[in-house]
């Protein structure tokens, strides 16, 4: 066999070992082992990835708990989205062609799924970290849904100004006006009431079928500047974490029950309905639905 001959034969067989390593690959990186191992290890110089959820894309930061959890399952806790629409219809709460209040938007992945899967006619999504907004922005223009959601960079709170906010370096869904950590970077954000935010997305608080809030600790705070809709016992989805209020746990329990007095805990293993004034502040976190 002359040279000419056994470059060509080298040629092709480094392409045909090419094509079967990259079909292996593309096999392994696809398993959720090959996918946790790819995100784990992805460098620095990537600051953003987008993935098909099937009926949607979202793009995340592959270096965020959040992002990596969506790069591996395709999704981040939706069952949670569907859990809560069902229970609110099962309750006769659930309000076709109202408005959905979201506090903690992070980079719109429940977003996303209550626009994709409820009836709430208009969602108006409020996040402080610039980290997650712009990833915010970009995941409901992708997915066409400019037009149903209303994007407010701002903390909710009891007065308008600026506050101080902590970003948390490897979970941004847990940066906080709260610090958790001496290594959270300080930034300032504005503070807004919600029923100046909701005026300023065309919003009545009448319109208002369902809050959900996950805000790391913040809360009471937020709660004190949305009393109107409170005193309306609008549904109320929080992520509640006894273990941020500390000594003000009993006391936030106590004020929550002059509004509602049912509530329904999500724990980690079961749902129990239960007087709001009986919300346990024994457990580090869960979540809850004040009722009516």
């Amino acid at each position: 066999m002359g040279p000419d001959r056994r470059r060509l034969t080298a040629k092709f067989w480094k392409r045909r070992l090419r094509k079967v390593r990259n079909r292996v690959a593309s096999w392994f990186f696809d398993t959720r082992f090959g996918r946790e191992l790819l995100i784990s290890n992805i460098g620095p110089r990537v600051t953003s990835m987008t993935v098909d959820g099937g009926d949607h894309l979202m793009s995340f930061s592959p270096s965020d708990y959040i992002g990596r959890k969506v790069f591996r399952k395709g999704h981040f806790e939706r069952d949670r989205v569907k859990s809560l629409i069902a229970v609110l219809k099962e309750k006769k709460l659930y309000r076709d062609e109202g408005v959905l209040l979201e506090l903690g938007g992070n980079i719109g992945t429940q977003t996303v799924y209550f626009a994709l899967d409820s009836g709430y006619r208009h969602i108006v999504s409020v996040e402080p970290d610039p980290r997650n907004f712009a990833l915010l922005r970009a995941n409901i223009a992708q997915n066409g849904l400019g037009e149903r959601v209303t994007l407010v960079n701002c903390a909710a709170g009891e007065t308008s100004g600026e506050i101080d906010f902590f970003l948390h370096g490897s979970n941004h869904g847990k940066s906080s006006a709260i610090r958790q950590s001496a290594a959270d970077r300080r930034i300032v954000v504005p503070v807004r009431p919600v029923g100046d935010i909701l005026a300023d997305a065309g919003t009545s608080l009448d319109a208002v079928g369902l809050v959900w809030m996950d805000i790391e600790g913040y809360e009471p705070v937020a709660c004190r500047s949305m009393e109107r809709l409170m005193e309306r016992r609008v549904p109320l989805y929080m992520e509640f974490t006894p273990v941020f209020y500390g000594a003000g746990a009993a006391s936030f329990v106590q004020y929550l029950a002059e509004f509602y007095d049912e509530c329904l805990v999500f724990f980690e293993e079961e749902q129990r309905q239960m007087k709001v004034a009986d919300i346990p502040i024994d457990r580090e976190q869960f979540d809850v639905l004040l009722l009516r």
